[in-house]
């Protein structure tokens, strides 16, 4: 008797869009560390190229579980990810998939919802880490601590009167007031910051897997 194996969750993965040296041409790329540490985890990673004719269907033939909208270069800078990425969102709204929004993917969704950014001229996120504090009962609980250090690696802030709609933040850094992680209040969104997949310990862990795992870790 042949035993039948629970079929791994499939995680979709936006690119993004870099220019191929000594060639003239644009490519899609991401970080080796998002596909060894959705592996680790037990997920199987999609990536999701920039420029398909018609996005949904591959969607739908690709049957994700959850989407992961990636970090790196700022939104408007590219057509075509910042359009794809924003048809990622729109279905996963559609479709009630989880999505997590990592710095980049953090600001499209709160963008998305309405909200705005600024730009930070210090050098307090720049390549370096500092504490945030988590200020939602759900996520200090996961991660069973008021407050860790986080790696930071952009110069766009979301200061916590230009959160979009529906949009509660969860984790803020207190010397300047800006929100580092924040989830949707009807649907399974979460944003973060910082970057997990470049340290993942056991707290960005805990986190991708009970956010993909537990889709009812939001409502509880």
């Amino acid at each position: 008797m042949t035993l039948m194996t629970e079929r791994k969750q499939k995680i979709g993965i936006s690119l993004r869009i870099v220019e191929a040296p000594n060639y003239e041409e644009e490519r899609d790329a991401l970080s080796h560390d998002w596909t060894s540490l959705l592996e680790e985890l037990g997920f199987v990673s999609v990536h999701i190229p920039n420029t398909l004719k018609n996005l949904g269907d591959f969607l739908e033939e690709m049957n994700l579980d959850g989407i992961v909208l990636s970090g790196g270069d700022n939104i408007g800078e590219n057509k075509n990810r910042d359009e794809t990425e924003k048809k990622l969102l729109t279905y996963a709204l559609e479709k009630k998939l989880p999505v997590i929004g990592v710095c980049r993917g953090m600001q499209l969704i709160n963008n998305y919802f309405g909200g705005n950014l600024s730009v930070d001229d210090s050098t307090v996120h720049l390549a370096r880490k500092h504490e945030i504090e988590i200020t939602d009962e759900k996520f200090s609980s996961l991660f069973s601590s008021s407050s860790f250090d986080v790696n930071s690696y952009h110069k766009n802030l979301i200061p916590a009167d230009n959160i979009g709609s529906t949009l509660k933040p969860f984790a803020m850094h207190n010397k300047d007031n800006s929100v580092e992680g924040f989830f949707h209040e009807k649907f399974p969104i979460i944003g973060v910051m910082w970057h997990p997949e470049r340290e993942p310990d056991i707290n960005n862990k805990l986190m991708l897997s009970t956010f993909f795992k537990n889709k009812k870790f939001l409502e509880s």
